[in-house]
């Protein structure tokens, strides 16, 4: 136990903020630092929502498990602080967690290098509605670009809907995208490292895979093996490489995909500080491979020894 401490030093569990995920990003926070606990880690509970981040250098710590989602948290704005003060912590640096937390940019960035996406439009006060519906087909997805957990997501189901879906999209966020509906599964592919975890195919018992079906519901059926060929998930893996490869992805993260009828996939997003609550899929990935919660955690954390770019 003592080793642990010797080879991290102090470890703040940074976690809760200001944004609209502070819930889950407790719930996040309260798993990691349990787990970081139970290794014999000196972590400790650390929310800049209480505190400001320079108590980090005030209080000793040496380094920062990073578990805050959304603005602020998973945007690169923290991460950049920690460079400042020269504290190494988990997850991507400053470029890919800025990149990956505005779907947009990220969007765009993908469609550059030709990597399959659904079809999208950016949406404005001046948009015309009814010309995207048609565009698009119907149902398609309202999102907000930059925020996560399904926050302010509508599916657009019927005419004439579109407008009211963006409103309620722009309370979050100023940028807000209209998407294209791809029917043929919802998976996510988890990233450790060089490593692609199995694939977590996500069957939500509601209209779509929203706030409460990702973190309360327990009608959510997760499948891991998720039931593709293993051609299929070699392929896939290789695709969701290149994916977060493209946005500066290291240490650990998410790549959501969606597949048609015809087996295709298409990138839906990336996630540079996945969760880690009792619903999460990131250790659901894991414990596939035989890795246990506190393991991958730990895993995670020996990524902070090979330093943040």
């Amino acid at each position: 136990m003592t080793d642990q401490k010797t080879k991290f030093g102090k470890v703040a569990v940074v976690c809760g903020g200001n944004s609209a995920e502070r819930e889950v990003s407790l719930m996040s926070g309260e798993g990691v630092l349990n787990a970081l606990l139970s290794k014999g880690v000196d972590a400790h509970h650390f929310d800049p929502a209480e505190k400001p981040l320079t108590a980090l250098q005030a209080e000793g710590f040496t380094r920062a498990f990073l578990i805050l989602h959304g603005p602020f948290g998973e945007d690169g704005t923290v991460q950049g602080a920690l460079e400042v003060m020269g504290i190494p912590y988990t997850g991507c640096g400053v470029l890919a967690s800025a990149v990956g937390m505005d779907k947009l940019r990220t969007k765009l960035l993908w469609r550059a290098l030709s990597l399959p996406i659904p079809e999208f439009a950016l949406l404005d006060d001046d948009s015309d509605f009814d010309a995207i519906e048609t565009s698009l087909g119907l149902p398609l997805f309202v999102k907000p670009a930059t925020e996560g957990s399904s926050i302010g997501v509508t599916k657009v189901k019927n005419s004439g809907e579109l407008k009211a879906a963006y409103l309620a999209a722009k309370k979050y966020d100023r940028v807000v995208i209209a998407e294209q509906f791809i029917g043929g599964g919802e998976y996510t592919a988890s990233v450790l490292g060089d490593t692609v975890l199995p694939f977590v195919k996500i069957e939500p018992a509601t209209e779509f895979y929203d706030y409460e079906a990702k973190y309360f519901r327990d009608d959510t059926v997760y499948r891991c093996p998720c039931g593709l060929s293993e051609s299929q998930e070699a392929e896939i893996a290789a695709l969701v490489k290149k994916a977060f490869w493209a946005i500066g992805g290291k240490s650990w993260g998410r790549v959501d995909f969606l597949m048609d009828e015809a087996g295709k996939a298409y990138l839906l997003e990336a996630n540079t500080a996945p969760g880690m609550t009792s619903h999460s899929l990131f250790p659901m990935a894991a414990k596939q491979l035989g890795i246990a919660y506190e393991d991958v955690v730990v895993r995670i954390l020996e990524t902070t020894l090979e330093g943040n770019g």
